[in-house]
């Protein structure tokens, strides 16, 4: 089986230079897409893909994943639009609900599935180039067509519930897994997909942090905080189970909410992070790459590459 194509995400937590520097190596390196995130209280995406479109000439960007419940869909529309406008054919915009706990800190409120679905519709509708008329229960949008006309942008969702899973599969022409996703959990969520789906053609990607060491042991130290602040999540614990580790995850929640750092990495072990993670030796990370790959995974977006170096030789190991 011939690996996945890899992408590589950014989560806003890197500097723009370091960040720009960081694009151009890992095109270098032959990334097929630079998935920027949208964080809340983090670097702003729409600005951040339209200044890696300036320093890349081939990669794609997605906007990864802009929530409707902090920018309206017009607004979306519109910043998809011009980058499709500045950069044709490079732009995928993905949408999402945002991490709770971002959305609480900044006191807004979230407006369930309903507003996903209809996001979806409106900025598809928007990205046509026609007048368009949207009357739904959350948004309205009155005889109005966006500046730029027709844009062919592809529009995901991300996606680890079951309704959002389904409502990928329902509406969507892609959708994005969550990192600290098991390959079994992998597996479960796009057969969530592919239900309501029901044969129409998706692509299929997701967030997988990698580590790459001469040594197992140096790499599975790497991600033990991420996958503490990650795994504790209620939300993660059939992810947990049908990956078959061991969490306590009322523990480790009060381990992560305390500051307990030293607790809460002790408790992602590494069992944990080998079922959790692409971690280890490059041959040990190309295995479970093409683990990911066998379970449906058409694009791999490594995740928690920490600046240019370590993209590119990273991207480099797993091609030899």
């Amino acid at each position: 089986m011939a690996p996945p194509p890899l992408g590589v995400a950014f989560d806003g937590r890197t500097a723009m230079p370091a960040l720009l520097d960081q694009a151009r190596r890992a095109e270098a390196q032959g990334a097929a897409t630079l998935w920027i995130s949208d964080h809340l209280f983090l670097r702003e995406p729409f600005a951040t893909a339209a200044a890696v479109l300036a320093v890349t000439t081939r990669v794609r960007v997605a906007l990864m994943a802009v929530s409707p419940h902090v920018v309206h869909p017009v607004q979306i529309a519109m910043a998809a639009a011009t980058l499709d406008e500045l950069a044709p054919g490079r732009i995928i915009l993905c949408l999402g609900t945002g991490a709770p706990r971002d959305l609480a800190d900044a006191g807004v409120a979230a407006r369930g599935l309903r507003a996903l679905r209809e996001t979806v519709a409106l900025v598809r509708a928007l990205l046509t180039g026609e007048t368009v008329d949207h009357d739904g229960d959350v948004f309205r949008v009155r005889g109005r067509a966006l500046a730029t006309g027709r844009r062919a942008v592809p529009i995901f969702l991300a996606a680890s519930g079951p309704q959002t899973l389904a409502l990928a599969g329902a509406v969507a022409d892609g959708v994005v897994l969550s990192s600290t996703s098991s390959v079994e959990f992998v597996r479960w969520s796009l057969e969530q997909v592919d239900a309501r789906a029901k044969g129409r053609a998706l692509t299929r990607a997701g967030l997988v942090y990698a580590s790459v060491a001469e040594r197992e042991a140096d790499a599975l130290r790497r991600f033990r905080r991420n996958l503490a602040i990650t795994l504790r999540g209620p939300h993660h614990t059939l992810n947990v189970k049908l990956g078959g580790g061991v969490l306590d995850q009322a523990a480790l929640d009060d381990a992560v909410s305390g500051g307990d750092w030293p607790r809460a990495e002790a408790l992602i072990t590494d069992d944990l992070v080998r079922r959790h993670t692409a971690s280890g030796t490059a041959a040990q990370v190309q295995e479970r790459l093409l683990a990911y790959r066998a379970v449906g995974l058409e694009e791999i977006v490594l995740a928690g590459l920490a600046g240019a170096d370590e993209t590119a030789l990273t991207l480099a190991a797993l091609a030899g």
